[in-house]
């Protein structure tokens, strides 16, 4: 007998439509999870390129490794998240200020597969080279200014027109694909294939001022030099959002800022997808930051009050396990030893006096007092009663209606994917 006879619910992203995440199991339907989000957003498809997914559509996000998609596709949550920036593909248009560059518009193809990255060409003066556009920043509020862009023979620096307003200053290097130095702010890269990436840098205003956003050309590692009047780089989809870290592109919608609504991923399941006296909730997850907020997972009632819960806590990298039965907390154990930004596969236990919690092949706390939860119906990604929304990467969600034991538990909890677990499991998906 496997282990998978008694699975309740089985999540594999792989399949979507409009308000709907479809589940593996059970085979009638039960289990697909209704989705929305307010607004289109933006995926890596399967052929490693941008693209637009309508509203309430979930995104199956593809993981570029070297800018090559070289694995399945994970469900990818984020919260809301507003492009201040306008004209975000349109380099040539007067929004943005040309300083000792031109722009020649549509000239290669793009992150997204079309021609219409922009060439920003620099001039033959002994000065700094950019293109920038001025925003009103607001003192203490924490922004990331990103762009994807492609060498034309230089490497590209993006800062605060002025550092004292927004102390953003960093080089990249866009043959190696690294960041060459950063005096001030959080510098990013990522690899989008092609001689593409997504160069970012997060800072904290210091002032309550408007200052430009600039990309500038860098000569090898020199801001200041003379131009040759021909090499530059390729720009396409700028974006300035507020928040800890980056998010997926927001295309300008032609019309002022762009907002990115919030995915909401909820109602998998029924009754009798689930045991209350004892079962298994298990995930692989990773999380898009540290952000101080707690994103959780739950099998519940639909409310708060009985519940088993996976949470990504406030604190840095704790894995915590809640229980809660009548209002009550039942359990409540945690570990911080893993990088909760990589995937780890996490396992939690419930059952009258036992509930534990493995990460990545090991068992990590326990508790041994306390009662299981009742009444539990629903699925989701937040808390049971619609807070603590869960945003990060999924790439599976599984619950078992029995409690398992420590040695299925670290077989469940250290395959490499689950195919792999049906695999060994001599299971069939149907």
């Amino acid at each position: 007998m496997s282990i998978y006879d008694n699975a309740g619910v089985a999540l594999i992203p792989s399949g979507t439509k409009a308000s709907k995440l479809y589940s593996v199991l059970p085979a009638n339907g039960d289990g697909d999870f209704t989705h929305s989000r307010g607004s289109t957003a933006t995926r890596v498809n399967k052929d490693g390129l941008i693209e637009s997914v309508a509203t309430n559509v979930p995104r199956l996000d593809y993981p570029l490794i070297d800018g090559v998609v070289q694995d399945c596709p994970a469900l990818l949550l984020e919260p809301s998240r507003t492009n201040y920036l306008e004209r975000t593909e349109e380099f040539d248009n007067a929004y943005w200020t040309k300083y000792d560059t031109s722009v020649s518009a549509n000239q290669v193809v793009s992150p997204d597969g079309a021609v219409t990255a922009d060439k920003l060409i620099e001039n033959t003066v002994n000065t700094q080279h950019e293109i920038g556009r001025a925003f009103g920043f607001t003192s203490g509020i924490t922004y990331v200014v990103s762009v994807f862009v492609k060498s034309n023979g230089r490497n590209l620096q993006i800062r605060g027109g002025n550092t004292a307003t927004f102390p953003a200053n960093a080089n990249f290097d866009l043959s190696n694909g690294t960041i060459q130095s950063t005096s001030l702010g959080t510098a990013y890269i990522e690899d989008y294939g092609n001689g593409w990436y997504r160069c970012m840098v997060k800072a904290t205003a210091a002032a309550s001022s408007t200052t430009n956003v600039n990309f500038r050309l860098v000569e090898g590692s020199i801001s200041t030099y003379t131009g040759d009047g021909s090499s530059g780089v390729f720009l396409w989809g700028a974006q300035n959002e507020i928040g800890l870290y980056p998010t997926s592109y927001i295309p300008w919608d032609g019309s002022g800022s762009t907002t990115r609504s919030a995915d909401v991923c909820t109602n998998s399941g029924t009754s009798a997808e689930f045991n209350d006296s004892e079962g298994v909730l298990y995930a692989e997850i990773a999380a898009l930051y540290n952000d101080g907020t707690n994103r959780s997972i739950s099998i519940s009632d639909s409310t708060n009050a009985n519940r088993i819960e996976l949470r990504l806590a406030t604190t840095d990298d704790r894995i915590q396990y809640n229980a809660r039965t009548s209002s009550v907390t039942q359990a409540s154990i945690f570990t911080d030893a893993y990088d909760v930004l990589d995937y780890n596969k996490i396992a939690v236990v419930y059952k009258d006096n036992d509930f534990r919690l493995f990460v990545n092949g090991t068992q990590v706390a326990t508790d041994t007092s306390g009662s299981a939860p009742t009444g539990l119906k629903e699925l989701a990604f937040d808390l049971g009663d619609g807070s603590e929304d869960y945003y990060g990467k999924t790439k599976q969600l599984m619950t078992f209606k029995t409690a398992l034991n420590d040695s299925e538990l670290e077989t469940l909890t250290s395959w490499d994917s689950f195919n792999a677990m049906a695999t060994g499991q001599l299971y069939t998906i149907e």
